[in-house]
């Protein structure tokens, strides 16, 4: 087995003090790297910090709202203080409140609100984060790395999740379009679209009222659902599994990758 060796990597990873992204942001400390937490949410944040910083060193924490291009602008102005260089940036930081575009019942309808939040969150955070980092690889001549957390849902979308689905399918065009503005600064600029995996704590039970509501479906009945979408595979992903791609992406092994989105679904379709 190869063994992905990220000694020296300093970064980024947007949401990384749970589910997919406290998963990648063990997985980089494990393979050498240096990791920025950067989470919206202190008390995770600094409970993540703690327990990896005694575990493997390397580990750091700030607190950001990626919808606020002025709290990104001021986190990557003290990162970039604090240490030498940004090798790579994970924009993991992501939402999904499930909406119907119409509800009959009118009570789980799409509102702006709801729009606008998951927009800047999804869309807008990865756009200005990526912008920020960026400029600061370039200006001090780094070969680095954007990795986009899409999801298998941005293309096939999602009963439900139109919004959720369609700013994940942007990551997809941002990834393609990024990696040909910024190669000839050996900037390389990929995306991962997992399927269907393991529980976090982000599928809250809300989230699954309102996802079982959109669907006509008990709750009982949308956790069932899982079981019955065709995977080859025949079983959902573990957060390594992706976290484990990411790793790979930013290492050198994946030097002449970039552009492109892989699926970690497990052969996930809707057969």
């Amino acid at each position: 087995m190869v063994k992905i060796e990220l000694k020296g990597y300093t970064g980024i990873v947007t949401g990384g003090a749970s589910g997919i992204g406290k998963s990648i942001t063990q997985k980089l400390l494990e393979a050498g790297a240096k990791v920025i937490i950067g989470d919206i949410d202190e008390k995770s944040g600094k409970e993540t910090m703690k327990e990896f910083s005694e575990k493997y060193g390397g580990c750091d924490f700030f607190k950001v709202d990626v919808s606020k291009v002025e709290d990104i602008r001021k986190m990557v102005e003290e990162v970039s203080k604090k240490y030498e260089k940004i090798n790579y940036l994970v924009n993991n930081a992501g939402i999904s409140i499930p909406r119907l575009l119409v509800d009959p019942a009118g009570k789980e309808e799409i509102t702006e609100e709801i729009f606008d939040k998951m927009v800047s969150v999804n869309q807008k955070g990865t756009v200005f984060f990526t912008q920020a980092v960026v400029r600061e690889m370039i200006k001090k001549k780094i070969k680095g790395v954007v990795v986009n957390i899409s999801s298998e849902c941005g293309l096939e979308g999602s009963e439900g999740q139109s919004v959720y689905a369609s700013t994940k399918a942007a990551l997809y065009s941002f990834t393609r379009s990024w990696a040909k503005e910024l190669g000839k600064f050996g900037i390389r600029v990929v995306g991962v679209a997992p399927g269907i995996l393991e529980p976090t704590k982000l599928r809250t039970p809300e989230y699954e009222r309102a996802l079982a509501y959109t669907r006509g479906i008990t709750v009982e009945e949308l956790r069932k659902s899982y079981e019955k979408v065709s995977i080859p595979l025949r079983r959902v992903g573990k957060l390594e599994e992706v976290a484990n791609v990411v790793c790979f992406l930013i290492s050198d092994l994946a030097s002449y990758v970039t552009g492109t989105v892989i699926n970690i679904s497990g052969g996930k379709s809707r057969a």
